[in-house]
Formats: C-alpha cells, sequence, structure tokens
C-alpha cells in the first residue's frame, strides 16, 4: 500500500482532531497549518509515525503576511518520506511582537542552519536552538531585511543607474546612449554619433 495523502490526513486528523486546520494540496502537495505550540508534537509524530516516516527536512524557510494580524510571521516546513518518496507541507504562525517558536534542531541536524537564517531575516526566535544568531548579515542589524515593513525602492534614484557600475555613460567603458538606442565603445569607429 502506498502513502497517499488522504492516509497522512486521516492520520494527522486521528491524532490532533480540529487543531489541524488549512488542509489543501496544491500541486498535489499536503498542506496543513497547526498551532505554533504544536510544531514539535506534530513534527515528532510525523517523524516516528512507522506508516508515515517523514524523515527528512527538506526545508525550513519563513514568511511575512503583515496583514494577517496576530499571525504576522510563520514558518513553513518541507518534510520528504524518503521511503515512499512522499512530501509534505506544514505550516506554523506567530504574532510579529512575539515570534517564539520551538526549534526542531533535536529531531533535524538540517534545522539547525535553516532556522539561523530564517531568524537572520525574519527576527524568528527559535527557542531551544543551540547557537541562534545571524548567520548571513552583520551582527549590528537592528532589523530583519525580509520582512514587508519598509518600501519599494524608488525607481527614480540615480545611484542605480548603470552609468553608475561601468556600463554605459563614460569613454571606454560599455554602451553609450545615443539618440537611436545605445552603441558599444568598440562599435563607434568615429562615426560622429551624438552622445545624449
Amino acid at each position: 500500500m502506498s502513502l497517499t495523502n488522504d492516509i497522512i490526513k486521516t492520520k494527522l486528523i486521528e491524532k490532533f482532531g480540529d487543531q489541524l486546520t488549512g488542509f489543501e494540496e496544491p500541486y498535489g502537495m499536503l498542506t496543513f497549518e497547526a498551532p505554533k505550540e504544536l510544531n514539535l508534537k506534530v513534527l515528532n509524530f510525523l517523524f516516528d509515525d512507522e506508516v508515515l516516516k517523514f524523515r527528512f527536512m527538506t526545508d525550513l524557510c519563513g514568511v511575512h503576511f503583515p496583514d494577517n494580524k496576530g499571525k504576522e510571521l510563520g514558518v513553513v516546513y518541507h518534510l520528504h518520506n524518503l521511503v515512499d518518496n512522499v512530501r509534505i507541507r506544514f505550516k506554523v504562525f506567530t504574532d510579529i511582537n512575539t515570534p517564539d517558536i520551538f526549534t526542531a534542531t533535536g529531531l533535524f541536524s538540517s534545522a539547525n542552519w535553516q532556522e539561523r537564517e530564517t531568524y537572520d531575516f525574519y527576527g524568528i526566535n527559535f527557542i531551544g536552538h543551540p547557537n541562534l544568531k545571524r548567520i548571513l548579515n552583520v551582527d549590528e542589524m537592528d532589523y530583519f531585511p525580509l520582512r514587508k515593513e519598509y518600501p519599494l525602492e524608488d525607481q527614480s534614484r540615480t545611484d542605480k543607474d548603470d552609468e553608475m557600475f561601468g556600463r554605459g555613460g563614460t569613454i571606454g567603458f560599455g554602451t553609450e546612449k545615443t539618440q537611436h538606442g545605445t552603441i558599444a565603445e568598440s562599435e563607434k569607429h568615429n562615426e560622429g554619433q551624438e552622445i545624449v
């Protein structure tokens, strides 16, 4: 008997009842949500159950939904049953003012670095993590750059123009703007094109 989404969902509902919500199957992958207080219980059940056997964590990442009051920050777990080659997605959400979620490092070694990256970019505090600190950004940063709290970049900024990076506008570098598009320095051949 192969492991199907219906079997997984039935076993989860038998164990956790209506505490698990949001069952969906986008692109055939079973996806569901649990309260953040249950994340370790659900992960342990998925790992230990002899039918389910989700013993490989493919990915763990953060998400930010600023309009979802009380559940602005989330952690998404992608788990894989290597025996039956079945994948599932499991989500937990938390309030942005108390972004605390229990660490999964005791169950999955790969969660160590994945949780550090999620902390670094979203500010989710993984309770019990052995070494929760920034992994890619500098320690002095007092914000979390992947949160949707910042305005989109101003497209009128001139410091982002190609000319600032040696790709046009300066003699000998890249292309230059003309009235008829761009022309490479090597293509000019002293033909007298007017640089705009």
